[in-house]
Formats: structure tokens, sequence, C-alpha cells
């Protein structure tokens, strides 16, 4: 999958990483993080998309609030550019608030979604707060998606390269999930191929790639067979 990915940007694909090597952080200053234009894109990205959708986050937040017991906004440590720690937000999608060591992915029918929540998870509707998330500072438009910190500690512990994703702000979409590598992680090569991809994207990155990104991501973000 990423030597397909590394070849729709002219890149050569990395070699495999060895599954049994030791995680080395490498947070090397990284151009898509020093980018003012990137910057100002995330900017006006982020605050014309919160005018436009505001009467529909306040539609979802009264759906959630309405149908189950809980808070409106899912909130949980993520880990971000160059290691630092901040909160994301999200739309609660579960009857569960998970923040802390043992942490499971979200599955296929997974019992713990609510019905209003499997609705926002199909259509990516839950990431809609994550514009807040960009306009602080957190969170760019596009960049590698941002994991719990659960899950960060179990895979850099497992994928070399796995921290070279902190060289950059995690995103809202990014090359992983324009080429299909979001969603379950059935399997170590499930996120070692969205490690490559984040990484690809960030030795790779240009203002153009973002936008090439984001308009990838309005394709096919209400058809994505892996949104559940």
């Amino acid at each position: 999958m990423t030597d397909v990915i590394a070849r729709s940007l002219g890149a050569q694909p990395a070699d495999e990483p060895e599954r049994d090597a030791s995680p080395a952080p490498t947070l090397d200053w990284s151009p898509a993080c020093e980018s003012a234009a990137k910057r100002a894109l995330d900017i006006l990205g982020a605050a014309i998309a919160i005018l436009v959708f505001l009467p529909l986050l306040v539609c979802l937040a009264l759906a959630v609030r309405f149908e189950s017991s809980g808070p409106v906004i899912f909130r949980q440590r993520r880990t971000g550019y160059r290691g630092r720690i901040f909160t994301i937000y999200k739309f609660r999608t579960m009857t569960v608030v998970e923040d802390g060591a043992d942490l499971r992915h979200a599955t296929r029918n997974d019992a713990r979604v609510t019905a209003v929540g499997a609705l926002l998870r199909r259509l990516s509707l839950d990431e809609l707060p994550q514009f807040f998330n960009v306009l602080q500072g957190d969170m760019s438009l596009v960049g590698p998606r941002p994991h719990a910190l659960a899950h960060d500690q179990r895979y850099g512990e497992v994928i070399p390269n796995y921290t070279d994703r902190f060289r950059a702000k995690p995103g809202l979409t990014g090359l992983a999930q324009v080429n299909g590598l979001r969603g379950e992680i059935q399997d170590l090569r499930c996120m070692m191929d969205r490690v490559a991809a984040d990484n690809l994207y960030i030795e790779s990155w240009s203002l153009g790639l973002d936008v090439a990104i984001l308009a990838r991501t309005g394709m096919i973000i209400f058809r994505d067979p892996q949104a559940y």
C-alpha cells in the first residue's frame, strides 16, 4: 500500500522497517511545521468551516445531549508536534469516555457506539469540533492523525520510526486517510502502513500536497467504507 502512495507522489518508497528494532525518536525540523502559508491555510480553513457548519454543530450537539447521558464533547489526550500532549475534541459517539492506559480501538458493530454516534462516525461528523483544535494551533487541517497516548506507547515500542510522525502537527485528515489507511487496526501491518504514509507525507510536504489531500478528503468523506 505504501509503495502505491509513494509512486503517486513521485517519491521512492521507503524500505520496510525491521519489526524487532527499537524505536528511535527523530523529531527533526519539518518544513510542514515552519510554513507560514500552511498556518494561514489552517486558520482560514478552520474559521470558514466553523462559520459554515455552526448550525450543524449546534444540531449535532443537541442530538448527542438528548440521546444518552454524558458529555457532548469527548476530550482525550493525544500526542502532537514534538511529542507535546494536547486535548483533542470530538463529539461523543460512545457510551464510555475513555482516556487511560487500556483503550480499545473502535471496531465494526462496536457495542459501545450509540445510535447517533454510529451516524456521526459513518459520516466523520464527530471530527468537526477539531476545527477548534486547528484554530488553537494544536492541529493542522492536514497531517498525521493523532492517536491516544496508550496507543502511542504501544506502537512506539514495536514500530521503528513511529515517533518520526511527531515531526509535524497532527491533522484532521492526512495522506494515510485519503489512501484508505484509517479505521480499525486489525494487525500491526495496518499501523505500520499508516505510519509509513504519515512519514512520507512529512518528507514530501508542500502546500500543493495539502490542498490535494483536502480535495480528496472532500470527495470520499461521506462514502469511506473504513469510517465506522
